[in-house]
């Protein structure tokens, strides 16, 4: 998520209310540890992650803890970072109310068919040749490419589901990031797009989904992918290229679906899986593998005879 302009860390500290240790820097936006880049306003409050996030390439660093800076990074010290970052994340990209069906600020392109009922929130991008069904919600920030088809009752671009437990209840990590539909995109009927946290969720070129599938923030589908009906798919997963996810398959957090697998239906993957392969089962595993293992199921209890 980048700010309007850049800012120098004096002008963040004074927001959030930080001690400033470090090199006198400026920073272009905000970005969880993932997808940070150099010049970015990351944040740790857990000692697991501190080596790991005082090492990446974020250029200012909100922290809990009184450590000497890395070379030509700044150290903001704030005694709730996540805090601290949701309330950066809420003064540069806060909830703004509309106050038409299609937002003024909406950019729409050449031939484009928005249908009675549909909503397009601010700053919207929506490319040429598109057409959003009625009740479809594009919500703000969100990007369309060319020849995209969203169809009834989809959300794209609503919170991502990320919150932090604390005695007192959880607390919502606000989203700041957007989603972005590439060109050819289609989206079935009440589907929901989280946008990212601070990032993309992004659905690559050419990519059909069915009806009633969930993505959540900051994934990254890629092109010419089949998503079928009612596909659960956690956050920050990486799904590649020419994949097929079949109906009810539910993939995991944090992991990678490789170049052309396939799922088939009612399939759950719990880690990173290769590519140019076909997988079944819960946890999946390869299909040739998942038979053998059924059949042997179904003979073990004649096996079992044997030994009474």
């Amino acid at each position: 998520m980048d700010f309007p302009q850049p800012l120098h860390v004096s002008e963040i500290a004074d927001i959030i209310g930080a001690e400033i240790k470090g090199t006198d820097n400026t920073a272009i936006g905000l970005n969880e540890l993932h997808v940070v880049r150099e010049g970015d306003v990351t944040f740790v409050d857990h000692p697991k992650y501190y080596n790991k996030v005082l090492n990446s390439a974020a250029t200012v660093i909100i922290i809990n803890k009184e450590v000497d800076p890395p070379e030509n990074k700044t150290l903001l010290i704030h005694p709730a970072p996540f805090d601290a970052f949701n309330q950066l994340i809420m003064k540069f990209r806060p909830f703004q109310p509309s106050n038409a069906a299609i937002s003024v600020t909406a950019k729409i392109g050449k031939n484009t068919v928005i249908q009675p009922g549909a909503f397009i929130g601010n700053n919207v991008v929506i490319g040429d040749n598109c057409i959003i069904h009625s009740n479809a919600s594009i919500y703000d920030h969100s990007i369309i490419g060319n020849n995209v088809i969203v169809h009834s009752n989809s959300v794209i671009g609503g919170d991502g589901y990320y919150f932090q437990r604390r005695p007192q209840g959880y607390v919502k990590f606000h989203s700041g990031g957007r989603v972005i539909l590439e060109d050819d995109v289609e989206i079935g009927a009440c589907c929901s797009i989280d946008k990212g946290v601070t990032g993309d969720t992004i659905i690559g070129k050419g990519t059909k989904m069915d009806n009633q599938c969930q993505v959540g923030h900051d994934t990254r589908i890629g092109k010419n992918c089949l998503i079928g009906a009612y596909a659960a798919i956690a956050g920050v997963t990486v799904i590649e290229d020419d994949v097929i996810l079949w109906a009810r398959v539910a993939v995991n957090k944090d992991i990678t679906i490789k170049k052309g697998a396939v799922l088939l239906a009612t399939s759950a993957v719990d880690k990173t899986i290769e590519g140019n392969c076909t997988y079944m089962g819960s946890p999946a595993i390869e299909v040739k593998k998942y038979w053998r293992q059924y059949v042997a199921m179904k003979e073990l209890p004649e096996f079992m005879k044997k030994f009474r």
